[in-house]
């Protein structure tokens, strides 16, 4: 194991996420996070091209087999920076064990950043799964919820026993599906939701005026419009309300 990997080991589990996310002949897959190349392999055998990314150069031997593959496109770097934008052909989908590590800021990025991508089916730590589809109100509820539920729905495939991976992680796994229903958040909804939950124990006016100075007024004056308290928390906000109230206040503009 290196940079903390923990390698899927059962091939009937590889074979239902291949199954599990429809990925056909028709599609180019993004995967995050190689491993060893067993899933690889597997989505390379269903789908017309494969875009993989691996930072770890360490597994460059391990990796010869998926290396020689026509179809795959091996891109070793950082999957938080690297230029997705720049994949060609665009992905359609995205099938990865992903490193957990990393695993929203990789899911977040490729909804705001690939608008190609019609669907994610994803292994994450369980906690991330359940932070993603949580309900307003919950206490799992927050920024990740909200900005992921805008792009699609998200749903609980399958839970992930701790005991498929070589070595063992300390912690459960769950693999997920997001169906993409819409373009996704856009730049304005992004700022809004993630300054809402920055303080999340106070008023959401207060809580996005204390991220972006000066909103106060705007973000209570919104929310009187849309008929909604102004004193109310962010994790009472679905959603849906999430997208109308950044249609509706007006941010200050950057000095």
């Amino acid at each position: 194991m290196r940079l903390g990997q923990n390698f899927l080991a059962d091939p009937n589990l590889l074979d239902a996420i291949v199954r599990d996310s429809g990925a056909g002949e028709d599609d180019c897959v993004l995967e995050v996070g190689a491993g060893e190349g067993a899933l690889t392999v597997r989505l390379a055998a269903a789908c017309r091209q494969v875009h993989v990314i691996e930072l770890d150069r360490g597994l460059e031997p391990v990796l010869a087999e998926v290396i020689a593959l026509e179809n795959v496109n091996l891109i070793w770097g950082d999957a938080v920076r690297a230029d997705l934008a720049g994949l060609d052909p665009p992905p359609t989908a995205m099938v990865a064990n992903l490193p957990y590590a990393v695993a929203t800021p990789v899911i977040m990025r490729t909804i705001f950043e690939l608008p190609s991508i019609r669907s994610w089916t994803v292994m994450v730590q369980r906690e991330i799964a359940d932070r993603l589809r949580a309900e307003p109100g919950s206490r799992t509820y927050g920024g990740p919820s909200v900005l992921a539920q805008l792009a699609g729905e998200v749903r609980l495939v399958r839970r992930v026993s701790r005991t498929v991976f070589r070595p063992p992680p300390r912690v459960d796994s769950a693999v997920i599906s997001i169906s993409r229903s819409g373009p996704g958040p856009d730049e304005k909804s992004r700022t809004v939701v993630r300054a809402a939950f920055s303080h999340r124990r106070k008023a959401l006016p207060r809580s996005i005026d204390l991220a972006i100075p000066g909103s106060l007024e705007p973000a209570r004056q919104a929310l009187s419009e849309l008929g909604l308290d102004p004193g109310i928390r962010a994790e009472a906000l679905s959603p849906e309300q999430f997208a109308a109230l950044s249609a509706a206040i007006e941010l200050p503009s950057p000095e």
